[in-house]
């Protein structure tokens, strides 16, 4: 496993092949609607057949009325009208098939993508400027991926269409199937210009995140007070304008360069066209109907031509670009857990402990945190401090396994956090940060959803709500636990940002036994009184705790006062744990964190 992510972390990883990922992509959709696929794909062929038989009915109704041949007139004249009764029918039947198909099957791609991003195992791809820029093409392509299965039909149905005016143009004459030569510079073209735009796309999309930001800076409400006041809105928007040019620019050169290459495509067919049409009426004399299928079927290969390398491009643009996104996704998620085979223990007997580990994130040889050696005893409280910057909140990720290590290891009851399943784990863990989410649902399911097998359970909401104090929260609120949180819904309620770390403090605090409670600065809006009162009965109530499963509680905190209460200090500086024991030794040792305790001691006199 720690193979596995290390290269994980170091590499953003090749994207698989274009084929294979098409491939797969195929699969899920089939796997999702395999009678619907089947119908739809069936249904597009025959909406072909019609439009490219009308050259030969034309050829037939000229031949047949120079030659007076009334069978011929006859055959022309039901293969006209067949094909003008068809083509309406089986394009009405094949649209709302394909679109009943499309509806389907989008929901299955979008639940698919939204689930492989939301369970990766760690948050690298959340913070890493090359996954970042990946995700955010195959966020903007998810939403007409299904668009694909659609392409891949239609590609299909000209496709068709093609062999047989083919076919018809070799009726007249062999020679005529060289004209499939000329158009062989569109059809290359035309798959490798999206390739070559998506490639620049690419390269520059960190100009189109941070314009799509500084966007939504500006005309959004979070940062609307802060813009107002500080007068930078003619700022964002010159700076949003910037960074746009930055990215339309190279984009905009690579779309008229690969243009003006199809251009010189389609004038070479063009050349081939006109000259089969010569060959035909002057150089082996054909009959007129042989010269009206050629201009008939010549015409609509051209047409046919330009659809299908159009859908080609497409599919080389948006669906084999996606596939293959998507694809690295499902590899990349896949292999962060592959080698996780243990369950996690029930109960904690001996604690955590971390054994020489260090920590540098993706794409830095900073350690932020260095050969760290430390064990949290079973059913012990421990408090981290440290200056900002020191690592702590780097520790707790470690912890959560958010990341794996970059050297050392952690073991819980003597098993290795990599052994063990990221799901398995998170499962019992329970945690409040200071950079919670602000969850605009229900307050009862706001803090419900800290436990969702739980939430609707007879009091478990209260319980937790009254395990974090949140009660004069609750009872502020118009419908209690029934009223709807953030303004922007109908009937929902503005809470303050103390408020909302309440509820976020209650929402940690859903899960009856979880074996690690990680505490991370997350009453920081509230005064040091209440968060005192708060760790002093939440201290009192964790002796149970101990005994149930030997739960360890971090806590970080920049308030000394609630530090001392834990039954182990860590002290972090610089990336290297320096300090470690309770409040009294470290105190007796007059240390580091002897010296910043009474610098804020003294700071509340």
């Amino acid at each position: 496993m720690a193979s596995i992510s290390q290269e994980s972390r170091d590499h953003p990883g090749d994207l698989p092949p274009a084929l294979s990922s098409m491939w797969r992509a195929l699969k899920r959709g089939y796997q999702a609607e395999p009678w619907l696929l089947t119908v739809a794909f069936a249904l597009s062929l025959l909406a072909a057949l019609p439009d490219a038989l009308m050259a030969l009915w034309l050829k037939f109704l000229a031949d047949g009325f120079l030659e007076g041949d009334h069978r011929l007139l006859m055959v022309a004249a039901v293969g006209l009208g067949m094909t003008a009764a068809a083509t309406w029918f089986l394009r009405v039947i094949s649209d709302r098939t394909q679109r009943r198909f499309r509806d389907k099957v989008t929901i299955a791609l979008e639940t698919h993508v939204a689930r492989l991003q939301a369970t990766v195992s760690t948050v690298a791809h959340h913070e890493r400027p090359e996954y970042l820029d990946r995700l955010a093409i195959l966020r903007d392509q998810v939403f007409v991926l299904d668009h694909m299965y659609m392409s891949l039909f239609t590609t299909a149905g000209w496709g068709l269409r093609l062999a047989v005016a083919i076919g018809l143009l070799v009726s007249v004459h062999p020679g005529l199937a060289l004209l499939v030569l000329f158009a062989l510079p569109t059809v290359l073209s035309s798959t490798w210009r999206p390739g070559v735009e998506r490639a620049v796309e690419e390269s520059v999309a960190p100009h189109s995140r941070l314009a799509r930001h500084l966007f939504d800076t500006a005309t959004t409400a979070p940062p609307g007070k802060e813009v107002r006041v500080l007068g930078i809105e003619k700022e964002l928007l010159v700076r949003r304008r910037a960074a746009w040019e930055r990215w339309y620019r190279p984009v905009a050169a690579a779309r008229w360069h690969s243009a003006l290459w199809h251009t010189a495509g389609w004038a070479i067919f063009g050349a081939g066209y006109v000259g089969a049409v010569v060959f035909v009426a002057w150089g082996i004399q054909a009959s007129p109907g042989s010269v009206l299928l050629v201009l008939a079927a010549g015409s609509r290969l051209s047409a046919y031509i330009g659809a299908t390398v159009g859908e080609l491009g497409f599919l080389r643009g948006i669906w084999m670009d996606g596939s293959i996104r998507l694809a690295w996704l499902e590899d990349y998620a896949e292999s962060l857990d592959a080698d996780a085979d243990t369950p996690a223990p029930e109960r904690l007997d001996q604690g955590i402990e971390l054994q020489d580990v260090s920590f540098a994130y993706p794409g830095s040889d900073k350690r932020v945190l260095d050969q760290i050696n430390l064990r949290l005893p079973a059913g012990s409280v421990v408090a981290i401090v440290g200056e900002n910057g020191a690592g702590k909140t780097t520790l707790v990720k470690l912890l959560c396994k958010m990341y794996p290590p970059t050297a050392g290891r952690i073991l819980a009851d003597g098993i290795d956090l990599a052994r063990i399943s990221s799901v398995d784990w998170r499962s019992r863990l329970a945690g409040a940060f200071q950079d919670f989410y602000r969850f605009e649902l229900r307050a009862r399911q706001t803090v419900g959803v800290g436990d969702v097998d739980r939430y609707q359970q007879e009091g478990a909401v209260e319980t937790a709500v009254a395990r974090a104090g949140a009660d004069d929260v609750v009872r502020q609120l118009l419908a209690g636990l029934e009223t709807q949180l953030g303004p922007s819904w109908p009937e929902g309620v503005e809470v303050s940002f103390g408020q909302w770390q309440k509820l976020a403090l209650a929402r940690g605090f859903m899960r009856d036994s979880p074996l690690l409670l990680i505490l991370d600065e997350p009453t920081a809006a509230l005064d040091a009184e209440t968060e005192h009162a708060l760790f002093e009965r939440y201290a009192a109530a964790v002796q149970q705790a101990r005994l149930d499963n030997g739960r360890v509680t971090i806590l970080v905190s920049h308030r000394f006062s609630t530090v001392r209460m834990a039954d182990q200090i860590v002290v972090l500086d610089g990336a290297r744990l320096i300090e470690t024991g309770s409040h009294e030794e470290l105190m007796a040792r007059n240390g580091q964190y002897a010296e910043l305790y009474r610098i804020q001691s003294d700071a509340y006199q």
